[in-house]
Order: structure tokens, then C-alpha cells, then sequence
């Protein structure tokens, strides 16, 4: 590679899940073996759930709403669909420390600083894996929202799969589903759409990419794998 910094690669169309897998993996498989550079590819699926590593069947509620998914990536069912950026996250660990709970913390951390570009307060919840967002009313029950899922894997130091930030989703496809396995009713989802904020997608992706480069260093343009 003769690129030291962090490719970046947004997709315009919607790419299918199984394909977007195939290439996310194709990718961490020739950077394990130094035949690629790092990379980070923003995109929407269609409509769909994914099941990870740790889903149990009882937290999927309308199995024939969407297309499941079964996924490496850790955690539990999760949603992906349009207003959703999604970025798959190919970064080498192996120069980073090797240090898989600091690099969940990072990719907390990124999300917490892109949503600082809108003034809204991502925060991390122990034992909850993600970013949320907490919306109690004074005098109110406690609720909190979650705003943007992360789910990763690692294979021979090398992630893939990443994070999904809610932009502008149908939040009522969650309703498919336990997201994330977290079934208190005091726990819900959000989108900075639906907490009142006007942003694009192409807003969105600015924040990412100032965001990112702040957390993890600089990126280069990239064509997407798809």
C-alpha cells in the first residue's frame, strides 16, 4: 500500500447484506495478509434483521417482517434499513495496541464526538454496549434512548462489521425485534430525526469523517468495495 492513512469509501446505493459481507470479509483478509490498506465503507441496506453471535430466538418478535440475517459479528439482533449509516469498520489491530475493549471504547468514542457536531449528548452505559442518548423529563421515569449500535469481530486482529448510526430509520422496524436483547421498557431507539434535528445523511457522513479522523487519524478517499 502507498497510502499510510485510513481508506474511506461511502456507497450511494443500497448494497444487499450477503454481498456487503462477502466484500467487508474479502477486505480483512487481504489486510491480515498486507495486501490492502485499512478501510472504512459507509452505506444502507434495505429493510432487514441480523442475528449475532449471542441473539436468542425469543428476541426475534416478527421473524417474517424482514429478511434475519445470521452474522459474526458479537452481540445480539439488531436492525439495519434506510436513514440507518452503517459503517463497516476494517482497521488493524495489530498496529493499534491489540486491545479489543479499547477499540469498542474508540468506536464509542467516535460516535459520541460526531454526535457532538449536533449538540446531542451521546453517552455510554455499562453493560449496554452502543451510544445513548438519555431523555428523561424532569420530575419523570428514568428513559434513555439508544442512538447508534456497535457490533464487531475480530479475525486475526483484523475487525469487520462496525457500527449503525440512526439518522433518519423507521423506528417502528425495530419493533420486529428485542434490540439487542434489552427488553426494559424504560429503553427505547432514537434517531436525530426524531429528536428534532434536521440532518442529511450527507450531514451525517461530515460528522463521521471529522469525527473518525479525531479518534483514529487520517483517512483518503476510496472507491467502495461494492
Amino acid at each position: 500500500m502507498t497510502d499510510a492513512t485510513i481508506g474511506w469509501a461511502v456507497s450511494e446505493a443500497r448494497i444487499p447484506y450477503p454481498d456487503a459481507v462477502a466484500a467487508m470479509e474479502a477486505r480483512a483478509e487481504a489486510i491480515a495478509k498486507g495486501e490492502a490498506g485499512e478501510l472504512i465503507w459507509l452505506l444502507e441496506h434495505d429493510p432487514l434483521y441480523t442475528a449475532g453471535t449471542s441473539a436468542k430466538p425469543e428476541d426475534l418478535q416478527d421473524p417474517e417482517r424482514f429478511d434475519v440475517h445470521k452474522t459474526g459479528r458479537g452481540g445480539e439482533y439488531t436492525y439495519h434499513g434506510p436513514g440507518q449509516r452503517v459503517a463497516y469498520v476494517m482497521l488493524d489491530l495489530r498496529t493499534r495496541g491489540r486491545d479489543a475493549r479499547k477499540f469498542v471504547r474508540d468506536l464509542e468514542q467516535w460516535i459520541i464526538t460526531t454526535l457532538d457536531s449536533f449538540n446531542v449528548a451521546g453517552e455510554r452505559r455499562c453493560g449496554r454496549v452502543g451510544v445513548w442518548v438519555d431523555r428523561t423529563q424532569p420530575g419523570g421515569p428514568e428513559r434513555e434512548d439508544k442512538i447508534a449500535a456497535i457490533g464487531i469481530r475480530l479475525r486475526r486482529w483484523v475487525s469487520f462489521h462496525g457500527i449503525a448510526l440512526n439518522v433518519e430509520p423507521d423506528l417502528s422496524h425495530f419493533g420486529g425485534i428485542t434490540p439487542c436483547g434489552i427488553s426494559d421498557p424504560r429503553y427505547g431507539v432514537t434517531s436525530l430525526v426524531d429528536l428534532g434535528l434536521p440532518v442529511t445523511m450527507e450531514d451525517a457522513d461530515l460528522a463521521l469523517k471529522r469525527a473518525f479522523e479525531d479518534v483514529f487519524g487520517a483517512t483518503h478517499r476510496e472507491e467502495p468495495p461494492l
